[in-house]
């Protein structure tokens, strides 16, 4: 129906949206001010004791600071009520004396048709519940007994038996005075090709109301209890009324109780849905018989912001949340999202609660992952990462998946996570990887070892074995400059993601860096949540006094600093992991043997520890190519003064 411009909006403005909303909550009038008609009440659409819900009675506009739940009065009647949007105009037309506008003739008559349609379903929905408690139906209620469904609950879910007849429904129908062509096209009969008259659709089945937002019956679904049939559940055909790829089982109870907090959850089908629903999980849906569509997600997430889909323990479901994520990946926005809930292994939701009741449900669902966790399950599991190719092929599988993400937040948030997830699987797999045994006779180089005395405990123990305190000083230097510079993380970035600090607390500020924003809101985040670390490490004297960490304005020359010192921490530690192994397989060979496998290890670890080298004329290119002057050269040396390995990391007096 197409209503004549400026009528909403002579709608609106005789309508109070407090009087509207008044109806549906109490007002704290501590906070309101009436006269000014900014009123404030405990929200209608989720559970809370404090008043968070904001009405601005002149602007016409509701606003909750809990749930984010938005709009004008014809929103809220819609949501509250369950109402369509011309059932809401209508209802407030009324209440405020405005006639309706006449109705267009097609749309009317085709509103009639739907009406009639749903007429229909619902003479369908109480003759099948009759027929449940004939003599007919006895092989229904022994099913549903099992299944633990008292009486009652049949009840408030109206659950029916179609008798195993051709025209059972179709003879009823017809005597309530529906014609032939109106019974079928609800999707209650089916008539058959050689033109005979109609014949029931469902036959000897268990059957559940389908009901749309609004509460109206709008199809079936059949669950048969003969073992050897085609089909264990069937749902009626798509109508005028019924498109099983737009709509949700339980959809109106499910949207009443995810307003008022109940966390949204979907199951597989209709009995987990009942079943989830009578332990106390009200906001509960099904999809249709149908693998999860796009129009269904998007009817999720105007529920709740981030529902919660239930899968079986078994191959099937897994299946099912991987075309869940496929699907759910281009249509991502900042807060609206998916968790998955895996069950135990050869359960649903039902069996759980028969077997272990509703705490083992809740245990489930407060266990849900992220779908960015089921994403880097489907590329790892079962598969090994032992090689470039391999690693490559995972990063290759996952960019792609990730650049499906429309949202470009979000998308940067996703490589964060399967940045650090592929961080700690490859660190992982170099931990465990097997060290190479050690051929008698020979060294690390191929050399033969000149005896097989054992290396002395002076050797074992020297600083060179060991490590000095020069290298955490190069590693808080480093950090401190990269919180100065910050637009050196991405240019150091590959180096960074692969060198662990040995500090706990500062390894964590390092990757905190590596998974920060560019913008000052997340720096300002970073800075908040890891104060205590930052503070201790700017308080060191010897970062304090350094050079790059001094001049704030110099972004060349701190890039040139990190450059180098970066250099000096990896030939450090390839040294004295040169030595570690050295000293590992070489354990009763001679101390000449060792020592010579040193000293080629400290030839390249002290050629990396130079610093920066004067190179032609009277400047000076380091090997990222930035030049400097002969005051920035001989401040850098300054800096390799100061730092350099064999001494304490103190700074000199």
């Amino acid at each position: 129906m197409n209503l004549p411009p400026g009528f909403l909006d002579e709608l609106r403005s005789r309508i109070s949206l407090s009087q509207v909303v008044g109806r549906k909550v109490v007002w704290d009038m501590r906070k309101s001010n009436q006269g000014k008609g900014d009123m404030w009440a405990p929200c209608p659409f989720h559970q809370e004791k404090s008043a968070s819900f904001h009405i601005d009675d002149r602007k016409g506009f509701y606003y909750c600071f809990g749930c984010q739940a938005k709009g004008d009065a014809l929103g809220f009647i819609m949501e509250t009520e369950n109402l369509g949007f011309m059932e809401a105009v209508e209802l407030l037309a009324r209440e405020a004396g405005m006639p309706m506008p006449a109705r267009d003739p097609v749309a009317a008559q085709k509103a009639d048709r739907r009406g009639q349609l749903a007429e229909v379903m619902e003479e369908a929905v109480k003759f099948f519940r009759l027929q449940l408690k004939t003599a007919g139906g006895q092989a229904a209620r022994d099913y549903l007994d099992r299944r633990g469904l008292r009486t009652d609950a049949q009840e408030r879910w109206q659950i029916g038996w179609a008798p195993d007849t051709r025209q059972g429904i179709f003879t009823a129908l017809q005597t309530k005075g529906f014609s032939p062509d109106l019974i079928v096209d609800s999707g209650v009969c089916a008539r058959p090709d050689d033109g005979r008259a109609p014949y029931d659709r469902f036959r000897g089945r268990i059957i559940f109301p389908i009901r749309d937002g609004r509460g109206r019956a709008i199809s079936l679904g059949g669950r048969s209890l003969d073992p050897n049939a085609l089909a264990k559940y069937l749902n009626g055909p798509q109508t005028e009324l019924f498109d099983k790829g737009r709509n949700l089982f339980n959809l109106a109870p499910a949207r009443e109780a995810a307003g008022k907090g109940a966390p949204l959850i979907v199951a597989e089908g209709y009995m987990d849905v009942i079943a989830l629903s009578e332990a106390g999980f009200k906001a509960t849906v099904a999809p249709l018989g149908t693998a999860v569509t796009e129009a269904q997600l998007r009817l999720m997430w105007r529920v709740s912001s981030e529902p919660v889909i239930a899968l079986d323990g078994d191959t099937a479901g897994l299946r099912a949340a991987l075309r869940v994520i496929d699907l759910a990946l281009p249509l991502l926005e900042a807060g609206q999202g998916l968790r998955f809930a895996v069950l135990p292994a050869g359960l649903d939701p039902d069996d759980l609660l028969k077997a272990q009741g509703a705490g083992a449900m809740q245990a489930v669902l407060d266990a849900a992952q992220p779908m960015v966790n089921l994403l880097w399950q489907r590329e790892t599991e079962g598969r090994s990462f032992d090689s470039p190719e391999r690693k490559a092929a995972l990063e290759k599988a996952l960019n792609t998946a990730i650049l499906r993400i429309n949202d470009v937040s979000i998308r940067k948030h996703y490589e964060n996570t399967i940045k650090r997830l592929s961080w700690d699987l490859f660190s992982q797999a170099r931990k465990s990887a097997p060290r190479r045994e050690w051929v008698p006779g020979q060294g690390g180089k191929g050399k033969p070892w000149q005896s097989a005395l054992p290396p002395v405990a002076t050797t074992k123990t020297s600083a060179l074995v060991l490590g000095s305190d020069d290298e955490r000083v190069l590693e808080q230097i480093v950090l401190a400059v990269l919180l100065t510079h910050h637009t050196l993380i991405r240019r150091f970035e590959p180096i960074l993601d692969r060198i662990e600090l040995s500090d706990p607390s500062e390894d964590r500020l390092r990757l905190a860096l590596l998974h920060m924003g560019d913008g000052a809101e997340m720096r300002d985040i970073l800075m908040a949540e890891h104060r205590a670390v930052v503070e201790s490490l700017l308080s060191q004297n010897h970062v304090m006094t350094a050079p790059p960490v001094l001049k704030t304005d110099d972004l060349d020359f701190a890039e040139i600093c990190v450059d180098d010192m970066l250099r000096k921490l990896l030939s450090a530690r390839a040294g004295r992991r040169e030595v570690n192994e050295a000293a590992e397989d070489l354990g009763g060979l001679a101390d000449e043997g060792l020592t010579w496998r040193i000293t080629q290890a400290n030839e390249a670890r002290f050629s990396a520890a130079k610093g920066p080298q004067a190179v032609k004329g009277e400047g000076f290119v380091a090997e990222n190519g930035v030049e400097m002057d002969r005051d920035e050269l001989e401040e850098a040396r300054s800096l390799w003064d100061r730092i350099d390995f064999g001494r304490s990391g103190r700074s000199k007096p």
